[in-house]
């Protein structure tokens, strides 16, 4: 194989080349804005990762979610495959393309459209098994490449198909980088077709080339080939320069958030280095959609996660300020998205600039009874019980725990039974930080003086913001692992019975908390426990989370029904849950009995 021109350069190689230099320099210029909006500490942590083995780490897990797009495959094979034929395939033929300039042109390396352009400057001279296997490569490249395409073509028009019920509505900008990408490899396969004559090809482009020849000598009046060749340049230059500008900005964002999310950068504030980074890394893809109850329920589309990511690109404050108000932090979201935004803590910091906008007032939650009785707990218990303020809105479920307690003779103290105070998670999901610290330093001091060892809670919500926000001297528990505990090592006993149950995974205590199991293993005790559909990670949204403070409550009523219509299909005699919230918003339905799983066991112990 020998250079077929003397010149290695054609204008048509221009659109391409210009298109190139520019996402380049974007992309450095983006880099280093990123890396200086990073605080100190978080300047720090990414330095020391990326100079240490933790880097393979990352760079293993861009390989699976950025190029073949692991996540994808486990929603739905036939998205996963359309998803991976475009990214991992392009990647492919970069790289191929390049081995091909080395082995065949090597002192043509410097030049960056040499590998693109590859069969428009080089000329087959004899066929050798080296050559062959470089043509069969590229030619199945592309077919793998443009099989994707089709799929994604099609599923324009049967996203049913691909396991979407719903998808994304592309803006103009968006349309513009489609109709790019679309473009590139069927033009691509077009030139290097009508070239395969000169440049050689395989099953691909000598094949279908040789149709084209049959009718016309293309070869010998380039003239109307070169406008292909034009046209392939046209659209990677477009793409390219649409890039930083369409759903695609997630491709040049997403392999940096990898790395900087495992580096151990959270997010802070959205208009941080990291929250900029997390918001560019939305591809979209419209996965999150179906998921989110806001939107396949109540019909509030604008509060999904794709579009308050948008709304924060396109400076639309106000819009997503009222998709943070509304949002129910289930995670429903952040679980489906196949790049693991955290759409929850983008909207938290929303709501929290939003409150220090508009009011300079803080909440004042400390002006409580709770205190008083906290300084009263005597330093010999063993367990003190936080019902919590959701709690005493259910009293039968505090009851039941009092019960339990006792029975169980454990030395232990109800410290909010008077007067609850709020452990702060609430506050702080309406944006007020500073007072949700106030209060966390304020329960610590109280806590911790009363030197128990195991503090439990009913309430996922007070769980979760003790667990992972307190600095407690000691264990915390949610009261279904606590009543688990007790049957485990004999200290409580119930009497099965042949109750058909069925559970609800609450949010708090589920998904962002991960505790599944103890949950079921205690209502295995007690009844006949029914799986359903939404268990584990797909368990729904009561509607009624504390976070959606602008949510109307007939949003939360549809919501609430919709959730027990689906986990009531095999009519179980009781529906359990484990969370106040959604005990209150389940039994409003009137549908079945709703029972928290403590009532369950202090109604059956022997």
């Amino acid at each position: 194989m020998q250079e077929r021109l003397a010149n290695s350069f054609d204008p048509f190689v221009l659109p391409y080349t210009i298109g190139l230099v520019f996402i380049l320099t974007y992309l450095f210029i983006a880099l280093i804005r990123v890396v200086k909006a990073l605080p100190n500490d978080d300047k720090l942590k990414l330095l020391k990762h990326i100079f240490s083995l933790k880097i393979f780490k990352s760079g293993w897990e861009i390989f699976m979610e950025c190029l073949l797009h692991r996540k994808i495959w486990k929603k739905n094979w036939t998205l996963g495959y359309m998803h991976t034929a475009f990214a991992f395939g392009w990647f492919l033929l970069i790289i191929l393309g390049h081995l091909e300039v080395q082995i065949y042109a090597p002192h043509r390396l410097n030049l960056p459209w040499y590998p693109i352009f590859f069969r428009y400057f080089m000329m087959e001279t004899q066929s050798t098994m080296q050559g062959a296997f470089f043509f069969f490569m590229m030619d199945l490249t592309l077919l793998y490449v443009l099989s994707g395409l089709g799929l994604a073509i099609f599923k324009r028009f049967r996203r049913k198909a691909f396991g979407m019920k719903r998808t994304t509505k592309l803006r103009w900008n968006d349309q513009i980088a489609v109709l790019a990408l679309w473009s590139i490899f069927p033009l691509r396969f077009l030139a290097e077709s009508f070239y395969s004559e000169i440049s050689g090809g395989s099953f691909l482009t000598a094949g279908v080339g040789s149709i084209f020849h049959w009718f016309y000598d293309f070869t010998a009046n380039e003239i109307y080939v070169r406008p292909i060749w034009w046209a392939y340049s046209i659209a990677l230059g477009v793409f390219f320069i649409m890039l930083p500008w369409s759903r695609f900005t997630h491709i040049l964002s997403e392999p940096l958030f990898i790395i900087m999310r495992n580096a151990g950068i959270r997010e802070e504030h959205r208009n941080s280095g990291y929250g900029k980074v997390e918001i560019y890394s939305c591809s979209r893809c419209g996965i999150c959609l179906d998921p989110c109850q806001l939107v396949s329920v109540a019909s509030l589309r604008d509060s999904a996660a794709i579009n308050y990511t948008r709304h924060l690109r396109l400076w639309k404050s106000e819009k997503a300020h009222q998709a943070a108000s509304t949002c129910l932090m289930c995670n429903r979201c952040t679980q489906a998205c196949p790049v693991g935004v955290d759409t929850a803590a983008l909207k938290l910091n929303t709501k929290h600039e939003l409150v220090n906008l508009h009011t300079t007032d803080q909440y004042n939650y400390l002006n409580t009874n709770a205190g008083a009785d906290l300084q009263s707990v005597p330093s010999s218990v063993d367990v003190i019980y936080f019902a919590g303020c959701m709690t005493h809105l259910t009293p039968a479920t505090k009851l039941a725990m009092t019960k339990i307690l006792e029975a169980s003779g454990e030395q232990f103290r109800f410290i909010d039974e008077e007067g609850s105070i709020c452990c702060g998670r609430p506050v702080l999901l309406a944006g007020a930080r500073k007072s949700a610290n106030e209060l966390m330093e304020k329960n610590t001091e109280l806590f911790n003086q009363t030197h128990a060892k195991t503090l439990v809670t009913s309430c996922p919500i007070c769980y979760k913001f003790f667990k992972e926000n307190y600095d407690l001297n000691m264990r915390v528990l949610h009261h279904s692992q606590y009543i688990q505990e007790l049957l485990k090592e004999g200290e409580i006993k119930v009497n099965p019975t042949a109750a058909k149950i069925v559970f609800h995974d609450p949010c708090e205590l589920g998904r962002n908390s991960g505790v599944y199991d103890e949950p079921r293993e205690v209502l295995k005790s007690v009844g006949q426990l029914q799986s359903t559909a939404y268990d584990g990670e797909e368990s729904l949204c009561c509607g009624h989370s504390l976070a959606a403070e602008a949510l109307p409550y007939r949003k939360r009523r549809v919501m609430s029904e919709d959730a027990v219509e689906k986990l009531t299909t095999n009519n179980p005699d009781i529906l359990a849950t484990a969370c106040p919230a959604c005990k209150k918003a389940f039994s409003e339905t009137n549908k079945v009995e709703v029972k928290d799983l403590a009532e369950i066991v202090a109604e059956n112990l022997v």
